[in-house]
């Protein structure tokens, strides 16, 4: 499915939100899900708590859409930034490794069709293939700190090069995974 035009489309269906119309939750789950559920997978490599994950996000975007600046971004990016804050932090939590803060959501647990799974899956194995394709110095960077839940400073220890430059690297392979995902073919 192609990206709408982000940024008068960002804000329509954010008032929409705030309104408390329930088809643009709708609207925005159809567009985004899958997206979610992938990074979430990719960073947990569990999909049932992948599933957890996609409910949370949707959750606090239903009763938070105010947290949504589109003058930091697109709402994919806010999405995307909100999924994988809530997937470290789970990652962390499940390693018992210090977490952010405490988890703001409890939602039960409910299958996904099969539509959702294959959506999912496929995003996921787009993830999985942009980010095998990318120079390995970036590739190793981006696997540590945004899918391990490693630190900056963790990853560069472990990759022995300086903090900025992990930063750096970070930074380098979300824009061009980002770019890559962006382009990404519709069906």
């Amino acid at each position: 499915m192609a990206t709408p035009a982000p940024i008068r489309w960002d804000r329509q269906i954010q008032r929409r939100l705030a309104r408390g119309e329930e088809s643009a939750l709708g609207e925005l789950y159809d567009q985004f899900a899958s997206l979610v559920h992938g990074l979430a997978n990719r960073v947990l490599a569990d999909p049932d708590a992948a599933e957890q994950i996609t409910r949370e996000v949707f959750t606090h975007v239903w009763e938070h859409p105010e947290d949504f600046d589109s003058a930091q971004g697109s709402m994919r990016s806010w999405i995307s930034t909100l999924t994988h804050r809530r997937a470290v932090e789970r990652l962390r939590r499940d390693r018992g490794l210090p977490t952010a803060g405490p988890d703001d959501y409890e939602i039960p647990q409910e299958p996904s069709s099969v539509e959702e799974q294959a959506l999912a899956d496929a995003t996921a194995a787009r993830v999985q293939y942009v980010v095998t394709g990318l120079p390995q110095a970036l590739r190793e960077t981006l696997v540590l700190t945004y899918f391990s839940g490693r630190t900056y400073q963790q990853a560069a220890r472990e990759l022995g090069i300086s903090t900025a430059t992990a930063k750096h690297r970070m930074r380098l392979g979300l824009q061009l995974l980002a770019t890559a995902l962006a382009t990404e073919p519709t069906s």
